[in-house]
């Protein structure tokens, strides 16, 4: 598969179910193919990110910002059948690294996780996780 169309499984309407609640997700193509853009809808939280290939680098890069005024930066790859974008952050005046990590990807459905590390990515914590369906 094309680094550029690794994405494409994100493709679609999906329902996103989490514990304690559920939204929404719009994520399309755009820009000649080239930008794929996602509009996250939850009661408490609105976000939207725009993901590119970057062909020098060979890595995904995302932005996401949001209705709390978050702005996140993240960098991955697609590897053994998971999508992990990665950052290094800075939460309540500790840094640490998050990363979101797509997996179980089928057609209809996919699992995804924010996690954080503390001791520079040797160990992972999941802080959130979603069960997504395609509409």
């Amino acid at each position: 598969m094309q680094p550029e169309k690794q994405f494409d499984f994100w493709l679609g309407e999906w329902d996103a179910v989490w514990e304690g609640g559920s939204g929404t997700n719009r994520v399309e193509m755009g820009f000649n193919g080239k930008v794929v853009q996602e509009n996250f809808n939850a009661p408490d939280l609105i976000g939207m990110s725009v993901s590119v290939y970057d062909l020098e680098r060979k890595l995904w890069c995302q932005t996401w910002v949001d209705n709390s005024g978050s702005y996140l930066d993240f960098t991955g790859t697609f590897e053994n059948e998971k999508m992990i974008l990665t950052r290094d952050a800075i939460v309540k005046g500790e840094t640490c690294k998050q990363r979101m990590v797509w997996y179980n990807i089928t057609a209809s459905e996919f699992d995804w996780n924010w996690e954080r590390s503390d001791d520079g990515g040797k160990t992972w914590q999941v802080k959130w996780q979603i069960k997504y369906t395609r509409k």
